[in-house]
């Protein structure tokens, strides 16, 4: 009881000195004091942040009234704030050092606060239970629930880690099948003498839930089947966050909605619950337009035009301009929702035309295509007719032209899209064109990549980089179309070159080769999570003759930036054989 009214006392005395406030402050102004804190690591940042007369320290109009209460009071705050991270009888004192005759001059007066901590409190014991469905139905999952629990025995007790201990359950509970589980009660039982703490935590699972039918609400404009041909959910399945993410992703993915929440709502019904859908359609039209720079192609500017209701049919047109130092490149494209198996068709055309290590070169191109797009791959068949003018400052003009079948196939297996830092990303593509049939010259192409994500500790990594292509046909490809063969160097290719500086050299002009490897190592160091700096090593060649290869090696360092719309990259780097140093500037988007 005497505690009890202490603590009431205490209360009181602060309560009316909240409500002095303004007439305090009228009082007249005083100038700033100064805090010494000496506490342990664990308790002085959080002192120095929330104590009272150390958050108004640097304020003018703190009168000796306020500034005597928050010597007066500091000990009663330690005590609340050092009980949140585990320690529950700190002894503390606060002695003010005030220099002769200080008078009403605050900004004469030290505060120097000592904290002595005592003993942490330790969790001696944890009681994890769970009511419901579970307990009968998935006993194994309920025992990794209890031993994954984030506060276990021998753990020093703090607040927050408690609280997210019991958040964390909740959450897992709720991830798979038991959508309506809750937390029916918890209970924190703390011993200050023996520095021990008891926690006890009950769940009631609920029942199992499983998926019934989409629900869908917000279109406007498009028909709903597009949502349901890319639902990848089956009526009946188990509840499971991560599908109704996959499904959300998926709906995300077309271009026709800018929000899409999915859920169960508050459905009491357990047995195939209907799918909540809510999406918020774009407008019909969008207009993008920006400017920008990179080292491989200069300063650009581009516009983007589409219209995503073509026809009143859920179409979509799409148009693209974009204008470069060393490259100019223009694409419109006219493609159909997905289909029944998430396919969508598509035509399109593109003139690109770039002007580098001395080629100009101007590739037209007209094609249809057959695409999907699952959660982690992509495939696509496609025909593509290729014509290519090359125009080297140095050797006769090259006029080529094909047909090409081709199929490409891309995996994403990363745990982060953006900003990965496990996992690989593969791309594959494999195409053919057979003369005469529009084409000057039979070939087959091939070409893969590869980016391999190495996690180092707890922010760093290791970034492992791999490319080949090779056109197969006898004799020369000078007949197959320039831009379908390879050059190398610059940005995600051979640093410390220039962009597609590495090829067939020809007097002044580097032309495009039959065969083409390249490589690269990069270790990350991460000061903070926005940004951090990187040591790479790239190797690599582009060459019509494979026995004669000569390997291009480069080395560099540079920074790193986790910006809102991706990874931006600042390299410096030496290329060995040119023996020149070249910046690099890149803003990076995993393909």
């Amino acid at each position: 009881m005497t505690g009890r009214r202490c603590f009431s006392r205490r209360l009181r005395k602060r309560a009316l000195l909240l409500l002095a406030l303004p007439s305090l402050w009228a009082a007249g102004p005083a100038a700033a004091y100064r805090v010494d804190i000496e506490a342990p690591t664990e308790l002085a940042d959080m002192l120095k942040t929330h104590l009272d007369i150390s958050r108004y320290r640097e304020r003018e109009d703190i009168s000796i009234d306020q500034f005597n209460y928050m010597v007066e009071t500091v000990g009663d705050q330690v005590q609340r704030l050092a009980s949140t991270e585990g320690y529950f009888d700190p002894k503390t004192t606060a002695t003010v050092d005030a220099e002769p005759a200080a008078g009403e001059d605050l900004s004469a007066r030290t505060v120097r606060i000592k904290v002595d901590a005592g003993a942490r409190t330790l969790v001696k014991a944890v009681d994890v239970d769970v009511a419901g469905a579970i307990a009968n139905e998935d006993p194994e999952r309920l025992e990794s629930l209890r031993r994954n629990w984030g506060l276990p025995a021998g753990q020093p007790f703090r607040q927050q880690t408690w609280a997210k201990a019991k958040d964390d359950t909740l959450f897992a509970l709720q991830s798979e099948k038991y959508y309506a589980a809750r937390l029916t009660r918890s209970q924190a039982r703390i011993d200050p003498e023996a520095q021990e703490a008891v926690l006890d935590a009950r769940y009631d699972s609920g029942p199992a839930y499983t998926l019934g039918p989409l629900e869908i609400t917000g279109l406007r404009r498009y028909p709903a089947q597009i949502i349901h041909n890319v639902n990848p959910l089956n009526e009946g399945e188990p509840y499971s966050v991560n599908r109704l993410l996959e499904l959300q992703r998926a709906i995300q993915n077309q271009p026709y909605f800018s929000n899409v929440m999915v859920d169960l709502g508050d459905e009491p019904d357990p047995t195939n619950a209907p799918v909540k859908v809510r999406v918020r359609e774009y407008p019909a039209h969008r207009v993008n337009a920006g400017v920008g720079y990179a080292t491989d192609t200069g300063a650009q500017v581009e516009g983007r035009y589409s219209y995503f209701n073509l026809f009143n049919r859920a179409w979509v047109f799409d148009s693209q301009m974009r204008i470069e130092q060393r490259r100019q490149y223009a694409f419109a494209e006219i493609a159909m929702p997905p289909d029944e198996k998430t396919y969508r068709h598509s035509a399109y055309g593109s003139i690109d035309r770039t002007d580098l290590e001395g080629v100009d070169l101007r590739s037209w191109r007209i094609g249809v295509k057959r695409a999907r797009t699952r959660e982690r791959f992509d495939t696509a068949i496609a025909l593509d007719l290729y014509y290519d003018d090359l125009r080297p400052e140095t050797g006769a003009r090259q006029l080529s032209k094909a047909l090409v079948p081709s199929y490409s196939w891309t995996r994403r297996n990363v745990d982060d899209p953006l900003f990965p830092r496990r996992g690989n990303i593969i791309n594959a593509q494999v195409g053919v064109a057979v003369s005469p049939l529009l084409t000057d010259q039979t070939f087959g192409r091939v070409y893969g990549r590869i980016r391999q994500y190495f996690p180092v500790g707890s922010r760093d990594l290791v970034i492992a980089r791999g490319e080949v292509g090779a056109i197969l046909t006898s004799g020369s490809s000078r007949n197959v179309p320039a831009s379908l063969r390879f050059r190398a160097g610059g940005n995600d290719s051979v640093r410390g070159y220039g962009y597609q500086s590495i090829g067939q050299r020809d007097g002044a002009s580097v032309l495009p080769t039959k065969f083409l490897v390249t490589g690269g190592l990069e270790y990350q160091y991460w000061f903070r999570r926005e940004w951090g700096a990187a040591a790479f090593y790239d190797v690599g060649t582009a060459t019509n003759n494979w026995p004669d290869r000569k390997l291009y090696h480069g080395i560099g360092f540079g920074a790193r930036w986790r910006s809102p719309v991706g990874p931006v990259n600042v390299d410096l780097a030496y290329g060995v054989q040119d023996r020149r140093i070249r910046p690099h500037i890149s803003l990076g988007v995993a393909f």
